[in-house]
């Protein structure tokens, strides 16, 4: 037992050489929206769908650090909102509707990232000021 945990101990010591990209490029192009709805989406969404992520502490430790930057740079290559007026605006108006979807559903933000940043799951004011913005304001009014 005792070999046991000294080997898993040397791994765990020894994966954390792994390197683990962690960066966030340039903001190419900022998402256009009202401040209130922005307050929302940085809180709730800018961690994983930008590149101005805020990378936690757990973030550096493997192999919790593989899945937080798998989960980032998938959720960037869905939606990045740092890259958005890149996208041609039927692009956007799709993504904003998918955005509406996936919180309305409740799978973004998603559940393990909720169960440690309580303060993103969006509250229904939350959800119905998206729903707002998608089906009335759009992305080009502030």
């Amino acid at each position: 037992m005792k070999r046991i945990l000294i080997g898993l101990a040397i791994v765990l010591v020894l994966i954390q050489f792994i390197p683990v990209n962690r960066s966030n490029p340039p903001v190419t192009g900022e998402i256009d929206a009202p401040p209130d709805v922005m307050a929302f989406l940085r809180t709730s969404c800018y961690d994983c769908h930008s590149h101005e992520t805020v990378w936690p502490w757990y973030s550096k430790v493997a192999p919790v650090s593989w899945l937080v930057a798998y989960d980032v740079n998938h959720g960037r290559e869905y939606v990045n909102f740092s890259t958005w007026q890149d996208l041609p605006s039927g692009k956007q108006n799709h993504a904003m509707e998918e955005i509406l979807e996936e919180i309305e559903e409740g799978k973004m933000p998603l559940k393990k990232y909720t169960l440690l940043h309580p303060d993103t799951k969006p509250t229904a004011d939350e959800i119905a000021l998206v729903r707002r913005w998608v089906n009335g304001m759009g992305s080009h009014e502030k």
